[in-house]
């Protein structure tokens, strides 16, 4: 510290309201304290610093008003004061009832014969909230750190560890940025002798063809179909998929290269059972468990609605298949107990607004090496009906009643079944009255007016008749 040259001279004709004054306004916070460290005196120079009770500081010991840990600071500060040492400044803090603890820095200085102590106090709440959100801040900046290393660590141990080959390539100049394991086995004898290299490479004349084609549909429309080509020093066959992603505003291709899918490849009959499949007029669709779209065939598409195989991949059945929330969830529960069902009767929604009546039958197949749903569509809405001279439509039978339920809401159920009953009836009086339309409303106990809207309901008889007969009522 170094001290005013002059002090007499600066200083001398100052009194004592002036000193009071002067003190008060170079700090904070000051406290008069006797050489028994008890205080006589407090002074705020910011009022939104004053705490409750400080009314009650004067007359009690320094220590007594600070937390525990903070004493001994109050005494290290009392002592230095009084051997007159270099001042030095401590934090300190108060308690404050019901709330945080108000930290404050002081710096002590012994004035006058009688051994008393003038403590300068200065606010550090305003630097203590700002150390709290930057201890905040620095601990929410180590979760999200911890939440990227744990989330890379899983990349790292899935790339490493997966069976099929996977390469990143950067988009812009199709070089390899990355490569696996089993990459580096497939196409290259060390990783730095695949990394930087340009992609495609290692496939035969053809291969590289398709294989940049594949890259500009991904590059172009975000997907693709995959790809089969054939190494160019053993011949071996290869699917090549790939998707693009984006990292740090660059564009990154994450191809896969899988011999598995051609490998267990079939031929003959099974490739010609494929085959059929495809090109049969019913439509077929494989699922996983969860009822997610792994392929279809063109029938399928064509009911649906949809241009090509990929939109519907990856897709929920239900979003087609059944009545939203009823046929779907039935079927499921039947195929997961019996493990096949025949003949449901529900409808396919098509993607522009079309609705296809259609019966499906399915098998559960769990225990292949994928295991899935197989699902075939029929359209049943071009079957020709039944010939009408044959005798009037009979009533739905109560299990055929019963076998609606879960398929059809309860309203519409009892819906059809009054109105066919309804329509029934009348048609029974109509031929017992041999067409006489006032006895027929006596017997139903209708009014004419009430049987005649009924009639046009239903289209019974000649709707001419009505007018005939109300003309020679009158």
């Amino acid at each position: 510290m170094k001290p005013f040259e002059s002090p007499l001279l600066s200083f001398g004709g100052v009194d004592a309201n002036s000193t009071a004054r002067l003190i008060a306004a170079a700090s904070d916070l000051a406290l008069v304290v006797d050489k028994q460290g008890i205080i006589r005196d407090v002074a705020f120079g910011n009022d939104e610093l004053v705490p409750d009770g400080y009314e009650g500081w004067v007359g009690r010991r320094w220590t007594d008003i600070v937390t525990v840990e903070s004493r001994a600071k109050v005494e290290a500060l009392l002592i230095d004061a009084s051997a007159e040492a270099a001042q030095k400044w401590r934090h300190v803090n108060h308690p404050v009832s019901g709330g945080i603890d108000m930290p404050v820095l002081y710096s002590a200085i012994k004035v006058g014969h009688e051994g008393r102590v003038v403590a300068f106090g200065r606010d550090l709440r305003s630097l203590s909230s700002l150390q709290q959100r930057l201890v905040d801040a620095q601990q929410s900046i180590e979760r999200d750190y911890a939440k990227l290393r744990q989330l890379e660590t899983r990349y790292r141990l899935l790339f490493q560890m997966t069976s099929e080959a996977v390469l990143i390539v950067e988009a812009g100049s199709q070089r390899v940025m990355e490569a696996n394991p089993a990459a580096l086995r497939l196409l290259g004898p060390s990783p730095k002798a695949l990394v930087g290299r340009t992609f495609p490479e290692g496939f035969d004349e053809a291969g590289m063809q398709s294989v940049q084609d594949l890259l500009a549909s991904v590059r172009a429309a975000g997907r693709a179909d995959d790809v089969r080509v054939r190494l160019a020093d053993d011949g071996r066959e290869l699917q090549v998929a790939a998707s693009l992603v984006r990292q740090d505003n660059a564009a990154l291709f994450l191809v896969r290269l899988s011999h598995r899918a051609v490998e267990h490849t079939t031929s003959g009959l099974h490739q010609a059972l494929l085959d059929v499949m495809e090109h049969v007029p019913d439509g077929f669709v494989l699922t996983d468990e969860s009822g997610r779209i792994l392929t279809a065939n063109h029938a399928f598409l064509d009911l649906s609605q949809l241009a090509s195989v990929e939109q519907a991949r990856g897709e929920p059945l239900e979003r087609w298949l059944g009545r939203p929330g009823v046929d779907f969830k039935v079927l499921m529960v039947n195929l997961r107990q019996h493990g096949s069902v025949r003949l449901f009767s529900t409808l396919v929604r098509g993607e522009h607004g079309s609705d296809v009546e259609v019966e499906i039958s399915a098998v559960s197949v769990p225990h292949g090496e994928t295991p899935c749903l197989g699902f075939t569509v029929r359209g049943i809405s071009r079957r020709i009906e039944a010939d009408p001279r044959l005798g009037r439509e009979l009533p739905r039978s109560v299990e055929q009643l019963t076998g609606l339920v879960g398929r059809v809401s309860l309203k519409e159920l009892v819906r059809e079944s009054t109105d066919l009953i309804e329509k029934l009836c009348i048609e029974a009086a109509l031929e017992l009255t041999h067409d006489n339309r006032a006895s027929a409303a006596e017997m139903l106990g209708l009014s004419r007016q009430s049987l005649y809207v009924k009639l046009r309901r239903y289209s019974i008889g000649d709707l001419n008749a009505e007018h005939e007969d109300i003309e020679t009522e009158d």
